[in-house]
């Protein structure tokens, strides 16, 4: 079998960017920015792709980590709309967010594309698990997320598309763009700090102090926490990041089990149903049906045609490898 290019997308991150921006409204005035959006960007990306494989995974919640720390993702700011939606309440506004991302669920039930939401499981998790698996270990894998967590998984057949910065990063690029090794990205962060998920780091200490102080994290060999703070202790250095690794490795370590995705944070059961799924798909295209939702949606007159006929092959090369 060829190498198949395999598209992993992020969903709710996805989902997000354009629920923010798109105005749309349906045929009864409802808003379906995020929906629309979504499958534009599909399109749009697939369009440069062309994927013989799509999955979506959904975030299922970050219990598993909150249970780790209790302060994780707190303090975020509620999403905040480039628009004003008249007549509508807040709760209105949420219930209306949580039925587009329903929407979208439903359209991709209809599309060749596989799509999974575990309960409590982030989707990282899910991605990493699938990207990880055996059955696309000689495919390339396109990881499709704005989030920098995902550059740990990039190697020699895995990318991270971010949309938003308008960057393709492969193993090459992190390496010259961070001087970090990406089997070290993890373990980089975790002494930086995540603010966007409320992870403090050791302080004084961004990536590129990091990549300056600790070089040998650009290499393949993937380091662990003791090397780093045994590094830190030999070093003929008075400077205060060296310090602040040896007195904060709790810090270090806690942070590390919260970013890292080499190991995703998922049930066997879960995961064994997952690589199934991947290693098997059933995959079928009800054109009719998608066309059907996208007229009463409002959006039917766009030019989808080459975002079905991929959905067409894709759907034909998936009988016939079976």
């Amino acid at each position: 079998m060829k190498n198949r290019r395999v598209l992993l997308i992020d969903a709710l991150n996805l989902f997000m960017r354009n629920y923010i921006v798109d105005p749309s409204l349906s045929t009864n005035g409802q808003p379906i920015g995020g929906t629309k959006g979504f499958i534009k960007s599909l399109q749009a990306v697939c369009r440069t792709i062309n994927p013989d494989l799509i999955f979506v995974a959904w975030d299922g919640g970050s219990q598993k980590r909150k249970s780790m720390d209790k302060n994780y993702k707190a303090g975020r700011k509620p999403v905040r709309l480039n628009r004003d939606i008249h007549n509508m309440t807040a709760g209105e506004q949420e219930d209306n967010k949580n039925w587009q991302q329903e929407r979208i669920i439903e359209y991709l039930n209809e599309m060749p594309i596989l799509q999974s939401y575990v309960e409590n499981v982030e989707a990282d998790d899910i991605i990493a698990l699938v990207s990880q698996s055996q059955a696309l270990s000689e495919h390339h894998k396109i990881i499709l997320s704005s989030d920098k967590d995902f550059i740990q998984l990039c190697d020699d057949t895995t990318i991270l598309y971010r949309p938003i910065q308008k960057e393709i990063l492969n193993k090459k690029r992190i390496l010259e763009q961070f001087e970090i090794h990406p089997t070290n990205f993890a373990l980089a962060r975790a002494i930086a700090g995540d603010k966007s998920d409320n992870l403090p780091g050791v302080g004084g200490a961004g990536l590129p102090t990091v990549s300056k102080r600790f070089p040998f994290l650009s290499e393949e060999k993937a380091y662990t926490i003791q090397e780093l703070v045994d590094y830190a202790e030999g070093v003929d250095s008075k400077l205060k990041v060296y310090k602040n690794i040896i007195e904060k490795r709790e810090i270090i370590e806690k942070n590390y089990k919260m970013m890292q995705l080499y190991v995703p944070c998922i049930s066997a059961q879960s995961a064994q149903y997952i690589r199934r799924m991947v290693g098997n798909p059933e995959l079928a295209f009800n054109k009719t049906g998608v066309r059907a939702m996208m007229i009463e949606d409002g959006f039917g007159a766009y030019d989808w045609n080459d975002l079905f006929t991929l959905f067409n092959r894709i759907t034909v090369e998936n009988k016939e490898g079976k």
